[in-house]
């Protein structure tokens, strides 16, 4: 996974206080300071302007069909994920599953390949310790900080992957891979969708892409991908036709899995999702045939 970017939006007061500061103070032009009061009355407003809009969308959101969020359909979501992950479709198998495959991210592990250079297998770890403090990872803690951002396994050799693996066979362990994939990955991936208008499929392919690209702002993080497609084609929820505007984001997404890793097997775009897309299955519906590196998959 990757790890989310950092929202620039923060930096503007940062910048604005800079500029303010360096005006001399006696200066017949220089801005008054806006008293307190009204800037926490701002901060409020925004605040309830914020709450409003997520109440209304809970609302449309509430309306429509559970669409990947049944539990069929999340099932079959991980059982596709998994076939790219961890080439198998029995993706319950992969908690305990941990390796670095030399793609510059360092170990990738778990049940949606959590890497400790790409800041969620830290996140994880951090917040399975909150709750279970004597668990066999948290000694690692201090190396996974200093690795972060890196391919490094510096401080992590060699018992790292044998205390992940010893780790996964509990059950709170697996509760909290479950938890941190659904938190980060899927339903705001689901969440995101279903506001675009978007049916199971599409659901789907937002999810699958927040996994690999991650939930981020950087120029292939899953946010931006999404812009870019946005602007080749309208979303249903702007009157855009469905399988046009997937078909868009499709092609942003392998021109950014090719433009970071040049020669990269995109599989996951060309024999499955474009597959179901380009065979109209809107709903993802079983029977389904898909190929991952070369090996075929099947649900029946």
């Amino acid at each position: 996974m990757k790890r989310a970017g950092v929202l620039l939006l923060g930096a503007a007061p940062v910048i604005a206080a800079g500029v303010y500061f360096l005006v001399p103070a006696d200066a017949a032009d220089t801005p008054a300071s806006p008293p307190a009061a009204t800037a926490q009355s701002a901060r409020e407003d925004a605040k309830d302007r914020a709450e409003e809009e997520r109440e209304a969308e809970d609302a449309v959101i509430a309306a429509l069909p559970p669409g990947l969020a049944s539990p069929a359909k999340k099932e079959l979501a991980q059982q596709l994920v998994s076939s790219a992950e961890n080439s198998t479709t029995d993706w319950r198998s992969a908690y305990g599953s941990i390796e670095d495959p030399g793609e510059g991210d360092g170990y990738t592990a778990g049940i949606i390949g959590f890497c400790t250079g790409t800041h969620d297998l830290l996140a994880l770890v951090e917040r399975y310790t909150e709750d279970h403090p004597d668990n066999g990872l948290a000694a690692y803690l201090p190396a996974l900080r200093a690795v972060d951002g890196t391919d490094s396994h510096e401080g992590l050799d060699p018992g790292f992957t044998d205390a992940w693996r010893a780790e996964a066979a509990l059950p709170a362990f697996r509760k909290a891979q479950d938890e941190e994939r659904d938190d980060v990955y899927f339903q705001p991936a689901v969440r995101l969708a279903k506001l675009d208008g978007l049916g199971t499929l599409g659901q789907f392919v937002y999810f699958d892409a927040m996994v690999f690209h991650g939930p981020g702002i950087d120029a292939d993080g899953f946010h931006s991908l999404r812009e870019q497609a946005m602007k080749k084609a309208q979303t249903p929820a702007e009157g855009g036709s469905e399988k046009t505007y997937l078909s868009a984001f499709l092609d942003v997404r392998r021109a950014a899995m090719l433009a970071k890793r040049p020669g990269i097997d995109t599989s996951r775009v060309d024999t499955a999702q474009r597959r179901f897309l380009d065979a109209g299955n809107m709903d993802l519906d079983t029977p389904l045939v898909w190929e991952m590196y070369g090996e075929t998959y099947r649900l029946p």
